[in-house]
């Protein structure tokens, strides 16, 4: 992953997976693009997970997903919420190696039609030698 082209290849596949209506290809991208032990970190959980814990008095904590059938459900079920209506899609922004197999993949939710912002946040992908992604760190924009 030292080259910009290798970083900008491997943001558009990971982008390509949330946006893959096809469950069998969705599911092949996340086999081809994750290690089988791969962690996904929702660093920033949705509001009421936050306010569920802060009523216990915890501070609120990460979502994480493990391995390959927990991330094709993951990234599954944000197709289903944010995708499959036809009005967004995910679009990768400004991907960079930020170390040595750490890159970080900016991206947004935008409009089919226009192609405006509707959300968007960053990802912080750690990968093996091979190029896989073994952890991800993602956080949501406000």
């Amino acid at each position: 992953m030292s080259t910009q082209l290798d970083v900008k290849r491997l943001a558009d596949r990971y982008v390509a997976q949330w946006n893959e209506p096809d469950p069998a290809a969705r599911s092949a991208l996340v086999r081809e693009l994750w290690t089988s032990d791969a962690v996904h970190v929702l660093v920033d959980p949705p509001q009421e997970v936050r306010e569920a814990a802060a009523a216990l008095a915890v501070p609120a904590p990460f979502l994480e997903v493990h391995g390959h059938d927990a991330l094709d459900a993951r990234v599954g079920r944000a197709y289903e919420m944010f995708v499959a209506s036809g009005e967004h899609v995910f679009a990768a922004e400004e991907p960079a190696e930020l170390l040595p197999n750490v890159v970080a993949i900016r991206w947004s939710m935008v409009t089919t039609g226009g192609r405006e912002a509707v959300g968007g946040g960053l990802d912080v992908l750690s990968l093996d030698p091979a190029g896989r992604i073994r952890t991800d760190h993602q956080f949501i924009a406000p």
